[in-house]
C-alpha cells in the first residue's frame, strides 16, 4: 500500500473541498426546479440553506488548502504559463464565489439576478476546476 503523507491530505482535503462546493452547486442546479414544482418556493428555501451549512466550508476548505498547494508547488519557481493559468483560476474561485454570496444575498428578493448569479457560481467553479486540474497535470 502506498504511504500517507502531507501531500496526500492536502490534495485530498482540496479534493474533497472542491467536490462539495462544484459538485453540490450542479446537483442543485438539476434538483431545485423539480423541488419547486413539486414541494413549492419554502421547501427550496430550506434546500438551498442546508446546503450552504457544507458549501460555505468547503469553499473556506478550498482557500485554505488552495493556499497550502501555492507554498507546496513553490509558485515563485513556475513559469509564465503556469502563473498566468494560477491567476486565471484565481479570478474565477473569486468570481465563483462572490456570485453565490450574492446569490444568497438577493435571491429571496430578486429571483432572477439570483438565478443568473448562481449560474455564473457554477461556470466560474466549473471554469476553476478545469483550470485546477490542468495546474495539476
Amino acid at each position: 500500500m502506498l504511504p500517507v503523507d502531507s501531500t496526500t491530505i492536502r490534495l485530498f482535503l482540496h479534493v474533497l473541498g472542491a467536490t462539495v462546493w462544484v459538485g453540490g452547486q450542479l446537483a442543485l442546479a438539476f434538483v431545485v426546479p423539480v423541488v419547486r414544482r413539486h414541494a413549492g418556493r419554502d421547501t427550496v428555501i430550506a434546500v438551498a440553506r442546508r446546503f450552504q451549512l457544507v458549501a460555505w466550508p468547503a469553499f473556506a476548505l478550498l482557500i485554505v488548502t488552495g493556499v497550502w498547494n501555492l507554498f507546496a508547488v513553490h509558485v515563485g519557481d513556475q513559469d509564465s504559463q503556469y502563473l498566468a493559468s494560477l491567476f486565471f483560476k484565481l479570478v474565477l474561485v473569486g468570481v465563483s464565489g462572490a456570485c453565490a454570496l450574492g446569490h444568497t444575498m438577493i435571491a429571496r428578493t430578486r429571483p432572477a439576478l439570483g438565478g443568473a448569479l448562481a449560474g455564473l457560481a457554477l461556470l466560474a467553479a466549473l471554469g476553476a476546476l478545469f483550470v485546477g486540474v490542468q495546474l495539476a497535470g
